[in-house]
């Protein structure tokens, strides 16, 4: 046996001391257990134990079915299992969890086939661990080889397999086999019916996925959050937002997943009311620690116009990732905080944090919102000179209006020809923009070409090359704008805002007739011009861009979406409180003197978002300093 420790490197053993002589043998034994880790150490240490009169169950089960799996000894490690009382398939299972798990799942999946060259029959544990290997590597097809043996050896009433299989079949894809196993399923739990709402949800198959939720007889909180998450994922808070409503009533307690995406509904709407009752929640459960939670929670209260919560939510967190940083930083430049954006840049650099490419989309933004145009270079060279950053093409959207909205339209065009990646919709918008503000006709024509083929459908920038032939009174070109929409199916997006009160989300539209309240608005909005009139306020006619009367435009005016939501609000809520509006579209230049007039004759704070940025009106002014 002198080669056995030869070839496992064993130290000699000490025959000085006859009284030593048994331990150091049963050392040798314990040692030898423990450490082969080749067929012909093993065979060396089988060999010692029967010299050594040792039983065999001493063996290490599955470090034998380990050594053994791979390679020509496999039948040997059958011959040694044959001589023990335990179940073979018992050892084989470890090997192959510890193969599924492992870095190599591939290997599971290899020592299974072996198992069945040798006859070795599967039991449901050996088939889940196989199942595992195939869910790590999206293999469908040997998935399908073992829903062949799940059916054949009779397993079909494990739902613990069945929906492994279904969860394979939906994760590679495969969703019309998943709904078939689904339908033809004699039994379902709550897993089952949440893994196929999961893919559908993934898929954007909303309306499917909430009949499945519709139909489940058991929900988890699980169900619940995978629907909502859903309906904020496509573009429908309101949805989530009501069926969060729902699942409180049930009495299901709301989980972290649920928070941040409940959250992310309020921030899109805009319902800050239900943004805090989620906040204090999250403190009372002791949410307050996970920064994804703090992360959407700066982010709601940026959405909803309140920079001063969202920075004191910043300011409590006691580890700040780099998406803290970013939101932050975001948040800033869309109110116009520009400086303080810039400022807080250099806090996060001087931490350590590394920026990333959102942060810099941020920063972009906050240089465009200001017309910081030598910043914005810097920062645009800076992040691939500094960081290493490749900038995409939202970075180049943010340089393009950047010096669009500066006057820079040339120097922005050329920017665009030269750009290493195809310009999408974005830059060209950005630059028609530009166009419009600096009303430069020949560049807004090169933008509308440009943007007619990307987007053909989007109403926005027919409208605004319209406008920009109707302010220079071209009004030839925009009636034939105006047809080209029509021959082309394009219909004008209408225009709405809307405000929240006591919790209810109030919509209008422009020229809106027919909320409960319409004549006591149109009133009150009356009483408001003769004292903004006084105090220098002329209807500004010209941004209503159709020929008609003089007269007739004033009324078309003043029944915008946003003055009609800022007056309801001015008459439902107490002196004092600051009146929050969401707009989809862009706020008209009159619009915007009108709400820094409002704001100071009725002490009132105004924070408006709209389609591109907040404007947040106080004592007479705007927190855009006019550069929008």
């Amino acid at each position: 046996m002198l080669s056995t420790v030869t070839s496992l490197h064993l130290p000699p053993l000490n025959h000085t001391d006859s009284h030593t002589h048994r331990p150091n043998s049963q050392n040798l034994t314990t040692h030898l257990l423990h450490n082969f880790s080749s067929p012909l150490e093993l065979k060396q240490l089988h060999a010692h134990l029967i010299k050594t009169n040792t039983p065999l169950t001493s063996l290490p089960l599955t470090r034998i079915a380990f050594v053994c799996s791979l390679n020509p000894s496999f039948s040997y490690a059958q011959k040694i299992f044959k001589h023990l009382e335990n179940p073979e398939i018992l050892a084989w299972n470890s090997c192959l969890k510890a193969f599924a798990e492992g870095k190599d799942p591939i290997d599971a999946v290899m020592l299974f086939y072996q198992l069945q060259s040798f006859h070795v029959l599967p039991d449901s544990f050996t088939l889940s661990f196989v199942l595992k290997a195939c869910t790590r590597l999206l293999d469908v097809s040997n998935g399908r080889v073992l829903h062949g043996y799940v059916e054949k050896l009779g397993f079909q009433s494990n739902l613990f397999l069945m929906n492994m299989i279904l969860n394979l079949y939906a994760l590679c894809g495969e969703v019309r086999d998943a709904r078939l196993l689904f339908d033809k399923m004699s039994h379902r739990d709550v897993v089952t019916w949440n893994i196929m709402m999961t893919q559908l949800v993934k898929r954007g198959d909303i309306k499917e996925a909430y009949d499945l939720f519709s139909r489940m007889p058991k929900r988890s909180v699980r169900s619940w959050t995978l629907m909502i998450s859903g309906f904020v994922q496509c573009g429908k808070p309101k949805e989530a937002i009501s069926l969060f409503l729902e699942m409180e009533e049930a009495g299901v307690r709301p989980n972290e997943v649920t928070v941040v995406a409940v959250l992310a509904a309020c921030a899109d709407l805009g319902d800050l009311g239900l943004g805090r009752r989620i906040h204090e929640y999250s403190n009372q459960s002791g949410f307050s620690r996970n920064a994804r939670i703090s992360n959407t929670l700066i982010e709601m209260y940026v959405k909803c116009g309140c920079l001063e919560d969202a920075s004191t939510v910043f300011d409590g967190m006691k580890e700040r990732t780099v998406v803290s940083w970013s939101a932050m930083i975001a948040g800033l430049a869309m109110h116009g905080q520009a400086e303080e954006a810039l400022r807080l840049f250099s806090r996060m650099i001087q931490t350590g944090m590394d920026p990333n490419d959102v942060t810099f989309v941020g920063l972009l933004h906050a240089c465009s919102h200001i017309g910081f145009v030598a910043q914005g270079r810097e920062f645009f060279t800076s992040m691939t000179n500094d960081y290493g950053i490749v900038p995409r093409i939202e970075h180049y959207g943010c340089m393009v209006d950047l010096l669009s909205r500066a006057g820079l339209l040339q120097e922005a065009y050329e920017f665009i020809t030269n750009m290493p990646i195809k310009p999408n919709s974005i830059v060209w918008g950005a630059l028609l923009g530009g166009c419009k503000v600096h009303r430069n006709i020949e560049l807004a024509e090169e933008a509308t070409k440009h943007l007619s083929e990307l987007d053909p459908l989007n109403d926005g920038y027919y409208v605004v090359l319209s406008n920009i032939y109707a302010e220079a009174q071209r009004w030839e070109d925009t009636a034939r704008v105006r047809k080209l929409m029509r021959d082309r199916g394009v219909k004008k997006t209408p225009g709405w805002s809307s405000i929240t009160v006591d919790g209810v989300i109030h919509e209008f539209v422009a020229g809106d007739e027919v909320h409960p309240q319409a004549q006591e608005i149109f009133q009150m909005w009356e009483k408001l011009v003769v004292k903004m009139k006084l105090k220098g306020y002329v209807p500004n006619t010209s941004v209503v861009l159709l020929d008609m009367e003089e007269d007739q435009k004033e009324k078309f005016l003043y029944r915008h979406s946003e003055k009609l939501a800022l007056v309801f609000g001015l008459m439902n809520t107490g002196p004092g409180t600051p009146i929050r509006i969401m707009k989809n579209l862009r706020v008209c230049e009159d619009c915007h003197a009108a709400f820094k007039l409002i704001s100071a004759i009725v002490n009132r704070e105004i924070v408006v978002r709209d389609r591109n940025r907040f404007h947040c009106f106080k004592d007479g002014s705007c927190s855009c300093r006019d550069y929008w």
